[in-house]
Order: structure tokens, then sequence, then C-alpha cells
């Protein structure tokens, strides 16, 4: 297949992959996503840095066709670099292999034992594993290896181009993005959508690991390494050129910065949960709290989470069903108890709600699992079968009152 390589600096090359197609991925919505491979001319060796998803490597392959014939050189890669061992970005391995098997494979000891895991193929592969300060020349270009696990796999790393100050963290600072190849950059879309797009990456993939995150920017600032960094070329989505940006945000998100915000997530079966719901939001309102509302016969948990991650406050409504809390909660439960929100260091304040038409009971249930995500659960409210005004505007009440407390946080 022909396609075009990306020259992003002096002897770097994009050549990576366009999934225009894929909606969901990990339990995530995207419109799409790139998976990001990058070559390094060097004086005397080239290095592929990550790849792709298997069977999408025909783009891949135009791509670096291209670049070796931009740079006037013989289609040889001499060294492979595998940042992590996720089939996203190491499937097209077994080929590349195959194409150069006397090029070594760089990544960490553990990421030797989970590729030959995925891989038979690479079991006599030449791997060479690394650790932290190790480092490879290619001629007048060095690739510094720095172990990362845990961001977001035991095996992962980032490589760092020394010279060119060009960090190639993998997933990390990664969005689900497909823009044309040639829009490659922060710079090359609007910024909104960006930055939404990187809350959503974190949210989803990053939040359980916000105190490894901290630990990580601790490291890299100790070595003298934050201020070398010019760019980051990330596994997905877009590249990068104001390194900061990103950053900031990570560093916001791992502390638990939060907006004047609540993110209300409800279901319902005859409506009277969700009049509650929308009770709630205006005595929030009134406040002058952020309200964002999620409906979970329509809507999905990345987005939810992506809302809860700059939320202060959760409000958690369902009705109840054979003396349990309505089943699509349940889902989102599960999440939220992987995510661990609470790591950022902000225990977020949350409400339990639901209508009832027998014992009753949900509410109760509910708070319980919303307590044990993590979440400080200051008042909960079940009312029997269709609200009253009365009962509407005790909702409202309570919406305003935790309104003020998150003024106070």
């Amino acid at each position: 297949m022909k396609a075009d390589a990306v020259k992003i600096a002096d002897g770097v090359y994009w050549v990576g992959v366009l999934d225009w197609d894929i909606r969901k991925y990990h339990g995530y919505t995207l419109k799409g996503t790139t998976y990001n491979a990058y070559l390094v001319f060097g004086d005397e060796k080239v290095a592929i840095i990550d790849n792709t998803y298997p069977g999408t490597s025909a783009q891949m392959w135009g791509r670096i066709k291209d670049a070796f014939e931009k740079e006037g050189r013989e289609f040889k890669i001499d060294v492979i670099v595998q940042n992590h061992v996720e089939k996203d970005h190491s499937g097209a391995l077994p080929e590349i292999h195959k194409k150069f098997p006397e090029a070594p494979i760089y990544c960490t000891e553990v990421a030797i034992e989970g590729l030959k895991k995925h891989y038979p193929s690479l079991k006599n592969a030449p791997f060479k594993a690394v650790k932290s300060l190790d480092s490879v020349d290619l001629g007048g270009k060095t690739l510094t290896f720095l172990e990362a696990p845990l961001l977001h796999w035991p095996d992962s790393m980032f490589t760092f181009y020394n010279e060119g100050g060009i960090l190639f963290p993998n997933d990390a600072f990664g969005q689900h993005l497909c823009y044309p190849a040639h829009m490659r950059f922060d710079k090359d879309i609007p910024e909104y959508v960006l930055m939404d797009a990187n809350k959503k990456f974190y949210a989803n993939l990053i939040t359980p690991l916000s105190k490894l995150v901290l630990k990580k920017f601790k490291e890299v600032t100790d070595l003298g390494l934050l201020e070398k960094i010019k760019m980051i070329a990330p596994s997905h989505g877009q590249i990068w050129t104001e390194p900061m940006k990103v950053i900031e945000a990570y560093q916001n998100f791992a502390t638990g910065k939060c907006k004047d915000k609540a993110t209300i997530v409800y279901d319902t079966m005859h409506y009277s949960t969700q009049k509650m719901a929308h009770a709630f939001a205006e005595g929030l309102m009134s406040e002058g709290i952020e309200v964002v509302m999620y409906y979970l016969h329509e809507d999905e948990r990345s987005e939810i989470v992506k809302d809860i991650l700059d939320s202060k406050a959760v409000l958690f409504g369902a009705p109840t069903i054979y003396d349990e809390p309505y089943p699509s909660m349940g889902d989102l439960i599960y999440y939220l108890r992987g995510l661990k929100f609470h790591r950022t260091g902000l225990k977020r304040l949350s409400i339990v709600f639901g209508s009832m038409g027998g014992n009753g009971g949900g509410v109760e249930i509910l708070k319980k699992e919303v307590e044990a995500c993590g979440f400080n659960v200051v008042d909960t409210y079940e009312l029997y079968y269709v609200p009253t005004e009365e009962e509407l505007e005790k909702c409202y009440n309570m919406g305003k009152r935790l309104g003020a407390k998150i003024k106070e946080m």
C-alpha cells in the first residue's frame, strides 16, 4: 500500500496507521484512533519505535518505505524499540522481525516474556533487556530508555531521543483521535478537541495510576530531563509541540484539581428517578455549580468518567428493582471500582438517590458500592413511587447544600 511518511524533525518520521473506523476499544468509545510508529535515522543506524495493531500494517510499511526514499537510504531497519507489549503497539513486531531478523529488539525485561507469550514466533528473537538510562547510539542520534512500570502496563518504558529532545512515551500523553496524516501535531487541530480527548484518555486509562504519574514526573525532573523535552510523540493521536501543556494537565489530573462542577449519573424506569436528578441539578446550579448530566439508558461509561475526572461531586441515581439498584448502574460501579478516583488525592463528594415501589433498599446498597469506589457519600434520598412537589423541593435543597460544600473545597 502506498502511503506517505510525515517528517516531524530532522531525520525523524511518523510512520503510523490511521484507524478511521474503530468505534470501541477497551469498552471506550471513540471516532477512530492512530497507532503511532516512528523512524529515527541516525548516521549509521535506523531505529523503529513501536508499530501497529495486528492486520493493519500495510499503511505502516507504505510510510516506512516512503521515509527511506525521502532520506535516500537503503531499506534496512537496524534497531527495533518496543516500548509496550499491548497489541495495538506490537502487532506488527513479528513482521518487522521477519524482515530484519538481525535487528535487536530493545524493551524491558518484563516485556520480553509478554511479547513471547503474545507472539510465539519471537521465541528466538534477539531481545535486549534495558533499564533506565541505558541507551543505543544510532550515529549522531542517541536513544535513552526510561522504565515506566504501570504507566500503564508493568512492561512499559519511555524512549528519549536526546539530541532532538523528543520523548516517545507510548500510551502516556496519548489521545484517541484520527485526523489526516499531514495533521500530526497539536497545533493542527482545535485545542478544545485535543484537550478533551486528552482528558478522556487520562480518565479511562491513567486515573488509577495517578500516584505513579507524580512519581515519574519527579524522577524525570531529578534526572534533568524535563527541561530537555521539546516534543512528546505518543503512541495515539496528536504529537505535542508544546509539551508543558499536557504535562501540566496530567499534574492537575493526578492531584485532583477540579472545577466547581458536579456530574449526575442516573437511570430510571418510569421517570421518577429522572425527576429527582433534574431537581438536584437545579439546586446545584442555583449555587453556580457546573452540572453535567448522564442518562444510563443512552450514555456510556467512558464519557461519564471523563467528566468525573474534573468534578468535585458525583451524584448517583437508580431506582430499586427486585430489592436491588437498577442493574445498569452495576456496569459503571465495577468500572469506577477499578479506576479508583480517590488515588488522585481527592475524595469526591457524592449523593445517592432513587425511587422505589416496594421495600426499597436499593439506595442503601448503592451507597455502600459508591463508598467502596472511593467517593465520600454525604447524603442519600430514597422516595416512594412518583416524587411530589415537596419531595422535589427537598432534592433541590439537597443539591443546593451540596453546591455550597463544593465551593468550600
